[in-house]
């Protein structure tokens, strides 16, 4: 394993970097005749680093990938930095991989505030910054950012959601808000204040942002269950989802808590945080949870615990982190071979820009992958799901989210 100052190789970590020497120079960065590649930035570190086990995941797939002959007879070579969630060193990195590792396109980058500080890098030197790690509005704006896509459901329909459930079954809900103190948890909050539109100032007691360097949220906490609310909107990363969840046990405060998804993850949340904490906690999904025996038959589920236990073995097979990096590594393994042999970055982008009705091992039955060149919004539905028992309970419907960035 290499590891730098500020970064980690880890598909040298996992055994699978290739190296081509005496190939023929490629007309594209990243290509050449046994080649591709991808570039990725992940926290492996710092107050994100729950999400790691993103970037690991996406390393495994991709070595299942060359195991079984490559893309198009190429074999990937993933290369993956440690960011430790800094916008700084985000940047620093983005640019070693195009600069100097000549990565084809920059893929899953972790975080609403490292994408933001390399979006206009990468759009100004036409790097593919595709299928970025987070539901900012702001990754589906082809006319201002045309090199740069999202993935998942947006930040602020899954708000929306939230907010509709509210009026719908809490109706004289005292709402307290607790959230980031950046454009992540910024996008949330708007979400759920348009939902409940101008019913939003007297609903909404308290609301209480956090910086990503403080230590704890337990004043925050604190300060929520002391404005009286009775339910929680919880827009926090997994460090700081896990910390409000044990507090607020320790404290004796018991709202209806609605914890945005992006930090529901089983066993990188909830079980450090205690089951019995976590205990009626309600989210939202779009995927398959492996922790729920509902799946055990399913084809899909079958080969992810198949592909965890042969190239990623030492994974947390209860954390829907693994889950994810394996759908949307094999969402980009779709798109690139769609994008032919002769790979481009302007294929990439318009082989990305064109899924249509798109079906993935673990996402939810009637939940598919659409794109457009106008719209750069893979994934736009969601499902409500409560957390008992050890493992999350969908129901209602498919809720389709229609959210659009600037």
């Amino acid at each position: 394993m290499t590891i730098k100052k500020y970064g980690i190789v880890s598909a040298l970590a996992l055994g699978f970097a290739v190296t081509m020497a005496g190939s023929a120079p490629a007309q594209t960065p990243g290509v050449t005749d046994k080649e591709i590649k991808i570039g990725n930035i992940n926290p492996y570190s710092g107050p994100a680093s729950a999400y790691g086990t993103i970037g690991k995941s996406i390393a495994a797939y991709f070595k299942m990938v060359n195991a079984e002959g490559g893309i198009h007879g190429r074999m990937v070579n993933f290369i993956s930095y440690d960011d430790s969630y800094s916008p700084p060193k985000a940047l620093e990195q983005t640019r070693k991989l195009v600069e100097s590792d000549n990565v084809l396109l920059v893929f899953q980058p972790l975080g609403t505030p490292g994408n933001t500080a390399i979006q206009g890098y990468l759009n100004g030197k036409k790097v593919p910054q595709l299928f970025v790690a987070t539901g900012a509005t702001k990754w589906g704006d082809p006319k201002k950012f045309p090199w740069t896509m999202g993935w998942q459901p947006n930040y602020q329909s899954e708000g929306r959601i939230y907010a509709d459930y509210i009026l719908k079954n809490f109706p004289n809900a005292k709402i307290g808000v607790l959230y980031q103190n950046d454009d992540y948890g910024k996008d949330y909050v708007k979400g759920l204040k348009d939902g409940l539109g101008a019913k939003a100032k007297t609903m909404i007691v308290s609301e209480q942002p956090y910086e990503v360097a403080d230590p704890t949220v337990d004043s925050q906490i604190i300060a929520l269950k002391a404005s009286g609310a009775d339910v929680l909107f919880n827009a926090t990363t997994p460090k700081f989802a896990a910390q409000s969840i044990k507090k607020m046990a320790e404290i004796g405060w018991k709202p209806a808590h609605f914890l945005n998804q992006v930090s529901n993850s089983v066993g990188g949340v909830l079980k450090p945080a205690g089951f019995e904490n976590a205990e009626g906690i309600f989210s939202t999904g779009y995927l398959k949870d492996q922790n729920d025996p509902q799946w055990k038959d399913d084809a899909g589920m079958k080969k992810w615990f198949a592909f965890m236990d042969k190239y990623y073995p030492e994974g947390d097979k209860t954390s829907s982190f693994n889950v994810y990096g394996y759908t949307v590594a094999q969402n980009l393994h779709k798109v690139l071979l769609a994008a032919g042999k002769n790979l481009t970055r302007e294929g990439v982008m318009k082989a990305a820009a064109s899924m249509k009705d798109l079906e993935l091992d673990l996402l939810l039955p009637g939940i598919k992958v659409n794109t457009s060149a106008t719209d750069f919004y893979p994934i736009e539905q969601n499902q409500m799901m409560r957390f008992k028992g050890g493992r999350w309970e969908f129901f209602g419907p498919i809720i389709s989210g229609e959210v659009r960035g600037s």
